[in-house]
């Protein structure tokens, strides 16, 4: 899978907001999650308290060197705990799906955690975390079912054939996740939902960029099989790292189309919550950035994965904390 997206802000954990969108390479494992892809061992017999399994979430997050966790120091200690935790849900499910010969009953047993997490039961110190930031901030259930829903989809699809199928994944493994993750930047505009979910697609098309090379050798390929026809390049075209006019030809479209959701999130940002969404805007402008490096040399994307550098991360940063608090930017 190839995520944001948090406002997201999503990886590839799942892109989205939050989480990120975004697939950036295996984590370690938690500990006590033995070698079954983050499955809580079936006779664990007592949770970590909140404050551990708070700190196994920020660890995991500085393990994966994750765009999204510059954005986070923009926080309060309480919400970037949150955000943590809901990073970390998003890597350790998205991973169980990648990795793991028994993607499905990984994912089952994820989904039997996450009802733990919900009702308090919950034994792995991921799932002890996600419930309480659930708790504490209000988050919507059916937003971390609809991320488990979204990875799923790689599990029974590898292939798009129309757009309209890939956004409705995109939504699932990018945009739930900046909709879990509003509650926990303090959002309270109702416009906020709208900023998110252009973000988390946008986010989500960002990575699927980036990673075509990757996903293509793991099998999977994001783009629209119509665009591939429409532009005349073809599957094995992509597996073979064809570069020629067709694939610039077509990069141009896909970077123009996700242009488009970077903008309708940007005019969606409610003055209201501006402050709130900071940390959501300094995602955007990093990925943007990536996104014109992408658009600038597209066939880069066979190479090296192709990435900001931690600099710019940081002006990202510092000038997406100054536009929240003097008008909209860039």
């Amino acid at each position: 899978m190839t995520a944001a997206t948090v406002p997201s802000v999503a990886p590839r954990p799942t892109s989205g907001l939050a989480g990120a969108p975004a697939r950036s390479g295996n984590a370690a494992a938690p500990p006590g999650t033995g070698d079954s892809g983050g499955v809580p061992f079936a006779g664990a017999s007592a949770a970590p308290s909140i404050a551990t399994a708070y700190v196994e979430c920020e660890r995991l997050g500085r393990a994966s060197a994750s765009s999204f966790m510059q954005a986070f120091r923009l926080l309060p200690r309480e919400r970037r705990c949150g955000l943590a935790a809901l990073y970390a849900f998003c890597r350790v499910v998205d991973d169980a799906v990648d990795e793991r010969a028994c993607a499905d009953s990984t994912l089952a047993a994820w989904r039997g955690e996450l009802a733990r997490a919900l009702d308090g039961s919950a034994t792995h110190p991921i799932a002890v975390a996600i419930g309480d930031a659930v708790r504490r901030f209000g988050i919507a259930p059916q937003y971390l079912e609809e991320i488990l829903a979204g990875v799923e989809m790689d599990l029974e699809c590898r292939r798009y054939e129309t757009f309209d199928e890939l956004r409705r994944y995109c939504y699932h493994v990018a945009a739930a996740v900046g909709l879990a993750a509003l509650p926990i930047f303090g959002c309270r505009d109702p416009q906020s939902r709208a900023y998110a979910e252009a973000l988390g697609i946008a986010l989500q098309l960002t990575n699927i960029l980036r990673d075509l090379a990757e996903d293509a050798e793991r099998g999977r390929i994001y783009l629209p099989l119509e665009d591939l026809r429409r532009f005349g390049y073809r599957e094995r075209d992509l597996l073979t790292h064809a570069r020629n006019a067709a694939f610039r030809d077509l990069m141009a479209f896909e970077c123009g189309r996700a242009r488009m959701f970077y903008q309708a999130a940007r005019v969606a940002l409610p003055a209201r919550d501006r402050r709130a969404l900071t940390p959501a805007e300094a995602m955007r402008r990093v990925y943007q950035r990536l996104l014109v490096r992408i658009a600038a040399n597209p066939d880069a994307v066979f190479g090296p994965r192709v990435s900001v550098p931690l600099h710019e991360k940081v002006l990202c940063t510092a000038i997406a904390w100054l536009g929240t608090r003097g008008g909209h930017g860039a």
